[in-house]
């Protein structure tokens, strides 16, 4: 059985990253660099929402825990190895920081939250594909923001979302009982505040390794599965 939801909302990314694409060679370096500033400000206000929904202790936990996994798994050097490589036969001559930052930054905002997990299952399990169109919607208009100033990685955020979400909408059955309400509030905290994290990155230059930060995922998750 094909994923489609996942089909779609990839194709819903590529297509409004194709159109910023568009855009970007037609605005200055000047209005691009106070655009990227500006979409890091909206990065603040998503973060913080998915943020606050989680227990804040666990959370606590979840960030410290994956912290110390990831650096020592050094994740984040592995995906930059990745993203070169990418970049180097697919990405042409544009900046590879930029390349990196809006496949990651794009990643994140894609894959964390409720509408990702909820609409892959109602597509999966009931051919419901509503909210997973909804959510294609959003994902377009960002896409396209978002590749007007930080270029072609963006697009290449669709290659995980069509994994991610495929995998759920494929075996929605079996996520069903898995994806509760709070192992979801749980999974938008903790990439809350990776996406945070990427704001500070955007708008104040800091060098957070967001990447490292991926095993609190599996900390937050593991403690519903297992304690709760």
């Amino acid at each position: 059985m094909i994923a489609v939801g996942a089909v779609i909302n990839a194709v819903f990314i590529i297509i409004g990253g194709g159109i910023g694409l568009l855009l970007k060679g037609r605005i200055s370096e000047k209005f691009s660099q106070s655009l990227i500033k500006v979409m890091g400000l909206c990065v603040f206000v998503i973060g913080v929402s998915g943020a606050v929904q989680g227990d804040i202790m666990l959370l606590v936990v979840s960030m410290a825990l994956g912290a110390a996994i990831g650096e020592v798994l050094r994740i984040d050097d592995g995906l930059n190895w990745v993203g070169d490589w990418v970049q180097a036969r697919f990405g042409g001559k544009s900046d590879e920081s930029a390349f990196a930052q809006g496949f990651v930054t794009c990643t994140l905002i894609f894959c964390v939250g409720a509408m990702a997990i909820v609409g892959s299952i109602d597509s999966g399990l009931v051919g419901d594909r509503s909210v997973i169109v909804t959510k294609s919607i959003i994902d377009a208009v960002t896409a396209m923001m978002f590749a007007s100033s930080l270029g072609v990685g963006v697009l290449f955020s669709a290659l995980p979302v069509l994994i991610y979400q495929g995998v759920i909408e494929f075996f929605a059955g079996f996520f069903y009982g898995v994806f509760t309400d709070g192992v979801i509030r749980q999974i938008s905290a903790v990439g809350g505040v990776m996406i945070l994290a990427i704001g500070f990155n955007m708008v104040m230059g800091a060098r957070i390794k967001v990447a490292n930060l991926l095993p609190g995922f599996l900390v937050g998750v593991g403690y519903y599965l297992v304690v709760m």
